[in-house]
Parts: C-alpha cells; sequence; structure tokens
C-alpha cells in the first residue's frame, strides 16, 4: 500500500477511556515520523481533549447514540467522513460499528486496515486450563502495526511525551497553594476485580497524608466514587477530592502536573504516562502480560497480586470475569509495598 497516496487517514477509536489514551503516545510517534500526514480520529465527543496537544490532529466526534446509531446512522457518518477527503482508514477498535464502516469504505475503494487484537493468544493467556502464561504484544504496538501496513511504520522507542498543560484557575482554586509533591490516587475500577480494598487504599492515604510532604488527589467518576473520596478527603487535611469538581480538560491538565500517579488498571493510569507521569499501577485479575501496562513506565512499576496464591491470573483481560475465591486477589499487595513503591519513585 503506497503511502505516498494516503494524505489524510481516519483512525477510529470510539472507547473505552483507556484505550483511548493508548492511542495518543502512538499518534504522536505517526505524526513526528510522519509530519506530512493528516490525521482525523473519529471518537467520543468526551474524549476530545486528549488530542489537544497532537500536531496534524483534528478530532471527529461519532455521536453513536444520536445521529450516528444503527446502520443508517452509520452510512450517515460514513459520508460526513468520506467529505473530508480521507484516503484511508486505520480500525483500532475492531467492533461490530467499525466493520459495518469497513464495509462502507471497501465498496468505495478506500483501503481500511482492522487492528488484530490477539484474542486467540488472549484467551489463552486467561484459560484455567493449559494456560499459556506469557507476555502477548503490547496494545501500542497492535496499533502502530495497523499504520505500518498502511505504509506508515512507527518507532515507539523515545516517544516523546506530551508537554506539561498550563494549570486553569478553577483547578488551583481546587488543589491550593504549597509546596507539597502532588499525588495523584486513582483508587478505582470498572469491576471488582480490578479495584485495591478500600480499606488497604485508606492505610495508604493516611500513611501519605501523614508525612505532610504530599498533597493526595483523588481522581475518579460517579456519584459512589465521589462519596467515598469526599470521606477520604474529610478525614486527612492533605486529601482533595477533584470528583465533579472539574472538567474533563482540566481534569487532565492536573495529571499533566503531578508528580507521581497511583492507578489500578484503568484509564487515569494511560492519561499520566501520555504525560509521562511516573504510574505505578496495582493489578488484580488481570496482568501486564495482556498488553496493556502504561506507556514507557518501568515493569517493576506494575505491582501484581501473588500468582503463587492464585495461579490463574490473569482471569480476565478486562477485570469482568473471576473465578470462585478470586474476588479479593489485590489483598496479597500489602500497603506496605505500595508505600515503598511510591517513596522510591518520589
Amino acid at each position: 500500500m503506497g503511502k505516498n497516496k494516503i494524505k489524510h487517514l481516519l483512525v477510529i477509536r470510539l472507547s473505552a477511556m483507556g484505550d483511548v489514551a493508548m492511542t495518543v503516545p502512538v499518534l504522536k510517534a505517526l505524526t513526528t515520523q510522519h509530519p506530512n500526514l493528516q490525521i482525523t480520529v473519529l471518537t467520543r465527543a468526551f474524549y476530545t481533549p486528549m488530542f489537544t496537544d497532537l500536531v496534524n490532529v483534528a478530532v471527529y466526534q461519532a455521536d453513536v447514540t444520536g445521529k450516528h446509531k444503527g446502520v443508517l446512522g452509520l452510512w450517515r457518518l460514513f459520508k460526513e467522513l468520506k467529505a473530508l477527503g480521507i484516503d484511508a482508514v486505520a480500525d483500532l477498535h475492531n467492533v461490530l460499528r467499525s466493520s459495518v464502516l469497513k464495509r462502507f469504505f471497501t465498496l468505495n475503494n478506500i483501503p481500511f486496515i482492522q487492528i488484530d487484537k490477539g484474542r486467540k493468544e488472549k484467551k489463552a493467556l486467561t484459560a484455567t486450563k493449559k494456560k499459556v502464561f506469557k507476555p502477548l504484544k503490547t496494545t501500542f504496538q497492535r496499533y502502530a502495526d495497523v499504520f505500518s501496513q498502511l505504509g506508515f511504520p512507527i518507532r515507539l522507542e523515545n516517544t516523546e511525551v506530551l508537554p506539561k498543560r498550563a494549570l486553569p484557575q478553577k483547578v488551583q482554586e481546587v488543589i491550593g497553594p504549597d509546596n507539597l509533591k502532588w499525588i495523584g490516587i486513582a483508587p478505582f475500577a470498572a469491576y471488582p476485580g480490578k479495584m485495591y480494598p478500600l480499606g488497604h487504599m485508606e492505610k495508604i492515604i493516611k500513611s501519605l497524608n501523614n508525612t505532610n510532604k504530599y498533597k493526595i488527589i483523588l481522581f475518579g467518576g460517579g456519584d459512589d466514587q465521589k462519596k467515598q473520596a469526599e470521606l477520604w478527603s474529610d478525614l486527612y487535611q492533605n486529601c482533595i477530592n477533584t470528583i465533579g469538581r472539574m472538567s474533563f480538560e482540566d481534569e487532565l491538565a492536573l495529571i499533566s502536573n503531578l508528580d507521581l500517579m497511583l492507578s489500578m488498571d484503568s484509564g487515569n493510569g494511560h492519561m499520566a504516562a501520555m504525560f509521562h507521569i511516573p504510574t505505578i499501577t496495582l493489578w488484580g485479575i488481570t496482568h501486564p502480560y495482556a498488553g496493556f501496562s502504561p506507556f514507557n513506565q518501568a515493569s517493576d512499576n506494575s505491582l501484581l497480586s501473588d500468582r503463587n496464591k492464585f495461579p490463574f491470573i490473569p482471569t480476565s483481560i478486562y477485570g469482568n470475569k473471576a473465578p470462585r475465591g478470586y474476588e479479593n486477589v489485590m489483598s496479597t499487595i500489602l500497603p506496605e509495598t505500595v508505600l515503598s513503591k511510591i517513596t522510591s519513585l518520589l
């Protein structure tokens, strides 16, 4: 596929937040190494602020619950995208919705390459019988492979990071002035098997708070998570809840100014890594071998649940499948271990 014929590339990645964030360092490498290429990213409107700092990258917002819903909506979306002068498509999502778009583009002789998600090897990695426990290709490399097939090879090593963003006044008012180091903590996850026990997390927050060296900034979303974060911020003077207090764009600016992020296997870790913030991730029934570790972070920044006690780990790629007895695997990651790692990185 001749890259000289491709001037304008459509990139599809609609969800989830962490997977969308993982496209950013790859697109950074792509636009740096192929500076004449114009990129349009098809994604949800909410994720637009992730791409603000990328050169030659525009976002086209998919309204998949409104005018772009269903086959007729996707046909409407295809016509809107085709009108932009798209020369080829890199589908980094490869779901039913994007496969419908593939049919429309290929019928119009527009090259369309889809990501190989490695479903077979991921199934073997998460099997309880005949498990094949070995590291798989990273999602970043899977993204890069799509661009390579389109004629745009990418070197991911030594990729430049996104710059630190200016802190809006509203964010400064929430955080307040001080000379403390800023530690972001994203203590929540979509599934229980990926979430550190709240009692363990409170021990970490309490210990960090009592040093008076750190400002602990809590990230998350939703009413239940907000209530928990507010409880901790009320108990510990150096702890601040951000949930429901700022826009996603402001939250990204704040993350870019952290000294360290502590996260589950979730989107906040990937957003911190976009800005090359030292990022510690805690892993439960998922595992870094599936290829979802934050970009360019040292392997020992991933703190793992005990596979000697729970040999079926990983039981799931996304954290939604836990066999009986595996509900509390993350209790094997001791708070003292996490605190020691934080101290060593700071």
